[in-house]
C-alpha cells in the first residue's frame, strides 16, 4: 500500500474512533446525570481523579519512588470520596495528613528521591483532584445535574469554537513552541464562541429546567472558562513536552488519557463553580 493511503486510512481510524469515543461518553454522561443513580457519577469522577494524578506522577517521570505514586493515588482517592459526600470540611486534614507523609517518605528516602518529586506528587494527588471535583461539588447542589455541564460547555466549547475560527482566520501563532496549531485568532473565536454556547446554555435552563442563573454570570464563566480552559490546555502540554511524551495515556481512543481530555475542564470547573457561588451570594 501506498505510504499516503497508508497515512490517509491512519487519519481515518483514528477519526471514527475519535468520534465513536466522543458520542458513546457524551451517551454515557447523559446516562449518569438523569437516568442512572449518582453512585455511578461519583465511581467515575473518582476513577478520573485517580487516573489523573496517575498519569501526572507516572508516565511523565516526575515523582519517582513508589511510595510517593501511592501516597498521589491515595490522596486523589481522598479528595474525591470526600467531594461526593460533601466533606469539605475534612479536606484540610488530608492536605495535613499528605503533606506530612510526603515528608516522612522524603526524610527516609533522601538520597534517591528530591522535592521536586514531592511536590509532583502533592500537585498529582491534592491539586489535580480538588479541582476536577469542583464538577462532583457542583453536581450535589440543586440542579447540579444541569449545572455541572456549564464548565463542560466552557471547556469544550471553546475548544471547538477555537479549532473552527483558527482554521479559517487563523495567522498568527499563539504559541508556537509549545502548541504550532493554535493561533490568536483561534483562541478569540474561542472565547467569542464559549460565552455565546455558555448564554445559550443558560437560557435553555433557565426556561426548561426551572434555574436562575444570572446572564452575568454566564457570559463571566463563558469568556473566563476559555481563557482558562486554553491556559490549562497550554500548561499540560507543557508538561508533556518537557516530559518528552506524546500523549497522558490511552484509556480515551482517539483522545489520548484524562489530562490529555480534560486539562482545560480540570481549570475552568473549579473557576465556574466560584462563580456561581458569587452569583448566588450577590443574588
Amino acid at each position: 500500500m501506498p505510504r499516503n493511503a497508508k497515512k490517509k486510512l491512519g487519519v481515518f481510524v483514528f477519526m471514527k474512533a475519535r468520534i465513536l469515543f466522543g458520542v458513546g461518553g457524551f451517551v454515557f454522561v447523559l446516562l449518569a446525570l438523569y437516568v442512572l443513580p449518582p453512585f455511578v457519577l461519583y465511581a467515575a469522577m473518582t476513577a478520573l481523579c485517580m487516573l489523573a494524578a496517575y498519569e501526572l506522577a507516572a508516565p511523565t517521570g516526575l515523582v519517582r519512588g513508589k511510595w510517593l505514586l501511592a501516597l498521589a493515588l491515595a490522596a486523589a482517592l481522598c479528595q474525591s470520596v470526600l467531594a461526593c459526600i460533601g466533606g469539605a470540611p475534612y479536606q484540610a486534614l488530608t492536605v495535613l495528613v499528605c503533606v506530612l507523609a510526603a515528608f516522612a517518605v522524603l526524610l527516609r528516602e533522601h538520597q534517591s528521591i528530591r522535592f521536586a518529586d514531592v511536590s509532583a506528587a502533592l500537585f498529582a494527588g491534592l491539586v489535580i483532584p480538588y479541582m476536577l471535583s469542583a464538577l462532583t461539588r457542583m453536581f450535589r447542589w440543586d440542579g447540579g445535574a444541569f449545572l455541572v455541564l456549564l464548565p463542560l460547555v466552557a471547556a469544550w466549547g471553546s475548544d471547538t469554537c477555537a479549532l473552527f475560527a483558527g482554521m479559517a482566520f487563523g495567522r498568527h501563532k499563539l504559541a508556537p513552541v509549545i502548541s504550532p496549531k493554535k493561533t490568536v485568532e483561534g483562541a478569540i473565536g474561542g472565547v467569542i464562541g464559549a460565552t455565546l454556547l455558555m448564554l445559550l446554555a443558560v437560557y435553555l435552563m433557565n426556561r426548561f429546567a426551572g434555574l436562575e442563573i444570572h446572564y452575568g454570570a454566564a457570559a463571566l464563566m463563558g469568556a473566563c472558562g476559555a481563557v482558562i480552559g486554553q491556559a490549562g490546555d497550554l500548561a499540560f502540554s507543557i508538561i508533556k513536552r518537557q516530559s518528552g511524551i506524546k500523549d497522558y495515556g490511552h484509556i480515551f481512543p482517539g483522545h489520548g488519557g484524562v489530562l490529555d481530555r480534560f486539562d482545560s475542564v480540570i481549570f475552568v470547573a473549579p473557576a465556574a463553580e466560584l462563580i456561581l457561588i458569587a452569583a448566588q451570594a450577590h443574588i
